[in-house]
């Protein structure tokens, strides 16, 4: 089901309205937890957790590929690396829907075109508003610059930390994981490789 806004029905003070049955989902969820829904606190939560979660899923039903229709072949005979680093995002684990916030490295080696740097940060946004898993985010993103700009090489790094981990379970705070994926010349060619990912600070 997607997330998106565009069919929402909105109340007189232009929120998203939250059906019934949705709100009754997470009543139930803090009964589960052992707090009662109907405390003065807890009274509206319901409508604001589940308008939280139509911005957090607001990726869902789009498509980030979108943000690279628009290219540029005018670049002055520019070929080498375009690199956006430091590209702040956050996410929630498919597996216990808590954060992932952290921060990524997007990189490509132009052939004929480019495209405006933001672009790049809204393909992985566009990824990240679903929810994921740290590995899929990152090959996602590759795939998709990939495809769509017909670079001669791509290379996406994320580090981020993870709800799941620090909040609960082992609750190990300030663990970063680092994945990443690499395409084209940065995958087959060494030299290429050592460069983007020392310029990226890997």
């Amino acid at each position: 089901m997607a997330c998106g806004h565009d069919h929402d029905e909105l109340d007189d003070s232009g929120k998203v309205i939250v059906p019934e049955e949705v709100q009754e989902a997470i009543r139930t969820l803090l009964r589960w937890s052992g707090d009662d829904p109907q405390r003065e606190g807890l009274i509206d939560t319901p409508k604001r957790v589940a308008r939280a979660w139509k911005e957090y899923c607001q990726g869902n039903g789009t498509d980030p590929a979108a943000h690279l229709s628009r290219q540029f072949q005018e670049v002055g005979g520019y070929n080498e690396l375009v690199l956006l680093k430091d590209i702040p995002f956050q996410s929630h684990c498919e597996h216990h829907m808590a954060p992932i916030t952290g921060k990524a490295a997007i990189a490509y080696m132009p052939r004929d075109s480019v495209v405006g740097i933001s672009k790049l940060a809204r393909v992985l946004h566009g990824f990240a508003q679903r929810l994921q898993i740290q590995e899929r985010l990152t090959a996602e993103v590759a795939q998709c610059i990939w495809e769509n700009l017909n670079p001669h090489g791509v290379a996406v790094v994320i580090e981020a930390q993870h709800g799941c981990m620090t909040g609960r379970g082992v609750k190990t705070p300030g663990v970063g994981m680092v994945t990443s994926r690499l395409l084209g010349c940065f995958l087959e060619d060494s030299r290429s490789r050592k460069e983007v990912l020392s310029l990226m600070g890997y």
